[in-house]
């Protein structure tokens, strides 16, 4: 026989059975999700992450029939349970509630287990937590122009917190910082906590963190809100100016979330899931719930979501350079 027809021959027997392959693939996916679904955090329980996921995840089980069971996988700015959720099947049956920390680990570590860009698929933004620029009630400056004026006659004398070196809350007092001209030290803690209350007690003066972590020492008088750092006001302080508005155009770092899945995830379900989740933030105990944490809520599509992260990474990355942070 001709080595073409050969290969003819050989190529039409094997149609049947990809045929059959590729029509069990699609009933699976036509079905999903016919079991229950993993939603990695990869933060600790309780925090401001996992509290806005697990709302999320409950909204989901009750539309699509299934549980979304959260599994808290903490520890290194979330890079452990990033590195769990980038080795799970490509299935559908498990997704990632990330963070910002997706663009800022890979201009963080120099060895990083996996690629946030070749090793997940975007499905949605959800949510973002605006921060605040907050100073302790011994700083004599009740707007952000007049403690940028305070600060810049004390150089070197000020001391700011954050949640660790390269978190969102170090980066966004750093850039402000350099974009005002405030000569500062840094003082990294083991989490917001610890930095909130060394900020309460007077030990530092001031620190930019998340607004749903900062409300009650807000309300409560222990510590003064000068500015939102994120790109709008927020509702829960209406009367709180944004660094934009006030000194700095087009400053935006705000701590924003959302949902990836293990890369080559059937595109039907990334689809099914993207419906599924904006029409989950649309509901009444969901921006109910987010409105309790201070948060906003986001939505996009996938491609969207994809472009933005894309975006952050190099964004960023730019920040952690000027800020001379790796960590290894």
């Amino acid at each position: 026989m001709h080595p073409i027809r050969r290969k003819l021959c050989a190529a039409l027997a094997m149609l049947p059975l990809a045929l059959t392959v590729n029509t069990q693939a699609q009933a699976q996916t036509d079905a999903w999700p016919e079991r229950p679904i993993t939603m990695i955090v990869p933060f600790p329980p309780g925090g401001p992450t996992d509290l806005i996921a697990r709302v999320i995840a409950k909204q989901l089980s009750d539309q699509v029939g299934q549980p979304v069971v959260v599994d808290n996988r903490g520890g290194a700015n979330g890079t452990i349970g990033m590195t769990v959720a980038a080795n799970a099947k490509a299935d559908g049956y498990t997704i990632l509630y990330n963070t910002s920390s997706i663009a800022l680990s890979p201009n963080l570590y120099s060895k990083l287990a996996f690629d946030p860009v070749k090793d997940f698929d975007a499905v949605t933004s959800t949510a973002v937590i605006p921060m605040v620029l907050l100073v302790h009630p011994s700083v004599p400056a009740n707007s952000v122009q007049e403690f940028i004026e305070y600060a810049k006659q004390k150089p070197g004398a000020l001391s700011y917190g954050s949640a660790g070196a390269g978190n969102i809350t170090h980066l966004s007092a750093f850039l402000f910082n350099q974009s005002t001209g405030i000569d500062a030290v840094h003082i990294p803690y083991r989490g917001s906590s610890p930095a909130m209350t060394d900020l309460v007690g007077g030990q530092t003066q001031f620190m930019t963190n998340t607004l749903n972590d900062s409300l009650p020492y807000i309300h409560e008088k222990r510590l003064k809100a000068l500015a939102i750092t994120s790109a709008q006001r927020s509702p829960a302080l209406p009367d709180v100016p944004t660094v934009a508005e006030s000194v700095i155009p087009n400053f935006d770092m705000g701590a924003w979330q959302g949902i990836v899945v293990p890369a080559g995830t059937p595109p039907a379900i990334i689809e099914r899931l993207n419906k599924e989740v904006l029409t989950a933030l649309k509901t009444p105990t969901i921006l109910e719930q987010l409105a309790t944490q201070g948060a906003q809520p986001l939505g996009s599509s996938a491609q969207e979501y994809d472009a933005y992260i894309k975006d952050e990474i190099k964004r960023l990355g730019d920040v952690i350079t000027a800020a001379g942070v790796q960590l290894n």
